[in-house]
């Protein structure tokens, strides 16, 4: 009789102490179900409703890139009234555009003369165009919005507005800074240089012992 009566406040301490573990693990479980959005009835969940991409055409390359520059540029732009101050109406907005440009050199230009081989197929001169730049490709994971100012009259049009703001015209900026910096660059001779010595190269293995590679001087 006494091994029965340890043996039964023994079971009711495993048993209260199984569903105490049991109660933890449904805690838990509905902590991470909450936190997850799965119980949580104002969670909200993407749903991706895009159609599917179409192929609108293909175009056939003939260029060589021989370059690329990655440039930065903080685009500083404000409105105002002429007769308020900036408080009342106004904004200024800064704005981090960050992209690359490569420079290629285009090989569908050329003329017939524009390779000369001597006689004993020993020497070539090579005649290139110069080199051109795409337009700048901006990374939209590195380009945001960093400070933006605005009164209050802006404040509430965007406010009552039921068009989000469009950061159109300072992608269309920064895309226009960083192509005149592009320009004013070394990036154009840059690429000039690697395709003469990839042509350089090439044109020796196939046994030219004398290659010439020239390029238009820049106008």
């Amino acid at each position: 009789m006494r091994d029965a009566r340890t043996r039964s406040p023994r079971r009711a301490l495993l048993a209260a102490l199984f569903i105490f573990i049991a109660l933890l693990a449904v805690a838990a479980a509905g902590f991470a179900a909450y936190n997850l959005g799965w119980l949580n009835p104002f969670g909200e969940r993407a749903v991706d409703r895009s159609q599917p991409v179409l192929l609108k055409s293909i175009q056939n390359m003939a260029r060589f890139q021989a370059a690329s520059g990655e440039f930065q540029v903080v685009v500083d732009l404000e409105r105002d009234a002429r007769f308020l101050p900036d408080a009342i109406r106004g904004e200024r907005t800064l704005f981090v555009g960050a992209g690359t440009v490569d420079a290629y050199v285009d090989f569908s230009g050329l003329s017939g003369d524009a390779v000369t081989v001597s006689p004993d197929r020993t020497s070539v001169t090579v005649r290139l165009p110069r080199a051109a730049l795409e337009k700048p490709n901006l990374d939209n994971k590195r380009s945001y919005v960093f400070a933006r100012q605005r009164g209050i009259t802006n404040r509430i049009e965007e406010f009552l507005s039921t068009k989000p703001a469009s950061q159109q015209e300072l992608y269309i900026l920064a895309e226009r800074k960083i192509a005149e910096a592009a320009a004013a660059s070394e990036l154009r001779g840059r690429a000039e240089q690697n395709t003469r010595l990839m042509l350089e190269n090439l044109l020796k293995s196939l046994g030219f012992t004398q290659v010439t590679v020239t390029v238009p001087p820049a106008t």
